[in-house]
C-alpha cells in the first residue's frame, strides 16, 4: 500500500490554505502525517497562533491512531468521556478529538495518514481539510 507522497502532501496543505483564503476563514495551519502518525509536512499560515501546531497534529493524530476521524472521536467523547480520556493517556495527550481531523484513503479504501487543520471553526477546518485531500486525488473522511 502506497503512503502519502511528499509532492501530494504539499499538494494538499497548499489546497487547503487555499480553500480558507476563499473561504475567507481565518489563518490556518495544516499538518498531512503518514499511516504511522508521522508528521510528512506542515505550514503555519502568517497570523496563526504558534500553538496552532500541536492542534493540527493532535486532530489528525488521533484520526490516524484511531482510524476515527474528528468527528466521531467528537461523537466518541461526548457519550463516552472515560474512554477518550483513557485513549488521551496513553497517546500522551497528543489526541484532539474534534472536526479538523480527517482520516485519508487511497481509491482502494485503505487508510494511509490523516490531515489536521485548525485556525477556524473545527467545521470549516474540516472543509479545509477535504477540499485539500480531493485536490491530491484521494479521499478524506471527516
Amino acid at each position: 500500500m502506497a503512503g502519502i507522497s511528499l509532492d501530494q502532501a504539499r499538494t494538499i496543505i497548499r489546497a487547503a490554505l487555499d480553500s480558507g483564503h476563499g473561504r475567507n476563514l481565518k489563518p490556518l495551519s495544516v499538518v498531512v502525517l503518514d499511516a504511522g502518525g508521522h508528521v510528512q509536512a506542515f505550514e503555519r499560515e502568517d497570523g496563526a497562533a504558534p500553538g496552532r501546531f500541536a492542534i493540527a497534529h493532535g486532530k489528525a493524530y488521533g484520526a490516524v491512531m484511531l482510524g476515527m476521524a474528528g468527528t466521531a472521536q467528537m461523537a466518541r467523547a461526548e457519550s463516552q468521556a472515560y474512554f477518550m480520556a483513557a485513549v488521551n493517556g496513553v497517546y500522551g495527550g497528543q489526541v484532539v478529538p474534534v472536526p479538523g481531523g480527517v482520516l485519508v484513503r487511497n481509491g482502494s479504501g485503505d487508510v494511509i495518514g490523516a490531515v489536521g487543520v485548525t485556525g477556524d471553526t473545527s467545521d470549516n477546518d474540516a472543509a479545509a481539510a477535504i477540499a485539500g485531500i480531493e485536490s491530491a486525488g484521494l479521499h478524506g473522511e471527516i
